[in-house]
């Protein structure tokens, strides 16, 4: 092939790497699958690379989004090379670029955690992560409803496995909880979608928006009956009030790194509303236009408050950090229902600060719960989850480390300074959920109320707008008091406690969270600037509805252009 045609083509090749995140998470779990459960250090290193390389997919579409993506469509991929909308569509644009970077951070972080001990508390942990992670991106990158509703059967049928890896008595009853409650979601799911595609005859996020504009008026209340009903599967995932629940009993039994893993979970059903809500519901959308968006205020604020009174008495870490993802997923859903550019701005840059903090938080937790019962504490609340065999539970009470199947103890050799950097990071994720400066926290609430206040907007603040500024800094003193009230029992109170015993491995994940966060506070200006793009992008979104309609099946290499090979 001569040089103008591999340039010609090169453009070409970037729609091809929208589908790579799938297919590597889908073959890696397939090859683990080979390898059986006795070659678990070997699946291992295979997962990590795997999950690497993905991450490093994942930026290079994020890069190109941010140089090219002034119409904020990388490209459009065509999986089964149908015309739109009739066959699959993958899309990617800002928003799900900065996802896909955000769930490879948080995975590639809950793996290495999990390596050091986890891996080895049950069977098929490693398949089960990368199916995880196939779900994850493949949600936030397909460009149709039905094929999300697919993928998050996908994301929630490995999450199932993960909620109980483990075992134990707290952790099966809560993951049975989880199960039975997404289930309930996805019949809402399937029923909404259902009634949608009644009312437009099609599923396709791009041609939903081209039609719902123009739909009679007889039926419209049956297309705003299904979006309800759909926004109710997802806003449950989201963990809305009153639908969170079941996140609290579940996040916080769930192992460390797959609770970490989780902190991106929630997330999913925020995306997948401000995906749906600023395409089908936009000002383009005619009489259906911002519809639901005071319901979206009003039950984020409730999310809010509801998050505050829990981490007011909640003693565990771990509960501490399941209640901080509602205050985080309350928040977001609050800024999205405004359907201001500028404040989904700050609200997305907030969504990557408060995912990296929790994540590093639920690892954190782990940690220094360790340490209080390998000196003989008992952790307020609860125990510590252990796998039960026989109905007794393998947690070893004296060295407080899980044993594996072979009966060995699943501990690591001490370090120095290990309270130390316990103590350190406690500090940086307490900064970082409670929003006090100078960590990203503190930006990206910031970014929220500068916009939320902006007299830009109208002469006056509507009353909403004073509710969640009012909830966001009575949430964050909350957080404070919650966190550090939590701080003095674990680092200041105890005397003459030994020094925990941890690895390396297991303090690496953590420092590179709050590391992430902090890169968030240097490149803090490019950030919010590329959270305001992808902002403006999704509420004006026409670029993304021409590129994903304009999409065309490859042609067959028979009909290629003479002097270029296939």
């Amino acid at each position: 092939m001569t040089a103008p045609a591999l340039q010609a083509l090169a453009p070409g090749l970037w729609p091809h790497l929208i589908v790579a995140p799938l297919l590597l998470p889908m073959l890696t779990a397939a090859a683990m699958l080979l390898l059986g459960e006795k070659r678990r250090r070997i699946k291992g290193w295979v997962n990590i690379a795997s999950t690497f390389t993905g991450l490093v997919m994942a930026v290079m579409l994020l890069r190109w989004v941010d140089r090219h993506g002034v119409p904020g469509v990388v490209g459009v991929y065509l999986p089964s090379n149908w015309d739109v909308p009739y066959g699959i569509v993958l899309a990617a644009d800002r928003l799900s670029a900065l996802m896909l970077v955000l769930a490879g951070i948080v995975a590639l972080g809950a793996l290495l955690f999990a390596v050091a001990r986890w891996d080895r508390a049950g069977v098929h942990f490693h398949p089960l992560f990368q199916i995880q992670l196939m779900g994850l991106y493949g949600a936030f990158l397909t460009a149709d409803l039905f094929n999300l509703f697919v993928f998050f059967e996908v994301m929630l049928a490995a999450s199932y496995g993960l909620m109980l890896h483990g075992s134990g008595r707290q952790r099966v009853s809560a993951g049975l909880h989880y199960v039975a409650i997404n289930l309930v979601a996805s019949s809402f799911f399937l029923i909404g979608a259902a009634m949608i595609y009644g009312v437009t005859g099609t599923l396709n996020f791009a041609d939903l928006a081209v039609k719902i504009p123009h739909i009679p008026a007889d039926d419209r209340g049956l297309l705003h009956a299904g979006a309800a009903i759909l926004a109710t599967a997802f806003l449950a995932k989201a963990a809305m009030w009153p639908m969170n629940a079941w996140l609290e009993p579940a996040y916080s039994a769930a192992s460390a790194p797959v609770a970490g893993l989780f902190a991106i979970m929630t997330k999913v059903g925020v995306y997948a509303v401000l995906r749906l809500w600023t395409l089908l519901f936009s000002d383009q959308a005619g009489a259906s236009a911002q519809f639901g968006g005071p319901w979206l205020v009003v039950g984020g604020l409730v999310t809010v408050a509801f998050g505050s009174l829990g981490m007011l008495g909640a003693k565990r870490l771990a509960r501490l950090a399941s209640f901080s993802v509602l205050i985080s997923s309350g928040t977001l859903l609050a800024a999205i229902g405004f359907g201001r550019p500028a404040l989904t701005g700050g609200a997305l840059y907030y969504l990557a600060s408060s995912t990296l903090s929790v994540s590093a938080f639920f690892l954190l937790a782990e940690l220094v719960e360790r340490s209080r019962v390998a000196a003989g504490d008992k952790p307020e609340g609860d125990t510590v989850p252990g796998r039960l065999d026989d109905g007794e539970s393998n947690f070893d009470s004296r060295l407080g480390a899980n044993l594996d199947e072979e009966e060995e103890l699943l501990i690591g050799r001490a370090i120095p300074a290990a309270m130390a950097f316990l103590g350190l990071s406690f500090i940086a994720c307490t900064l970082l959920l409670s929003g006090m400066p100078p960590l990203s926290g503190f930006i990206g609430k910031l970014a929220i109320l500068t916009a939320v206040l902006d007299p830009l907007d109208g002469p006056t603040v509507p009353r909403s707008a004073w509710a969640l500024v009012a909830l966001m800094v009575g949430s964050g003193l909350v957080s404070m008091i919650a966190l550090s009230r939590a701080g003095i029992r674990h680092f200041w109170a105890p005397q003459d406690r030994p020094a925990p015993r941890l690895r390396v491995i297991e303090c690496l994940p953590i420092g590179l969270l709050v590391l992430a966060c902090c890169a968030l506070v240097v490149n803090g200006d490019a950030l919010v600037r590329y959270g305001r793009a992808t902002a403006e992008s999704l509420q004006h979104p026409t670029p993304y509805i021409d590129a994903v309609t304009t999409a065309r099946p490859a042609p067959s290499p028979s009909r290629m252009p003479e002097g270029i090979a296939p």
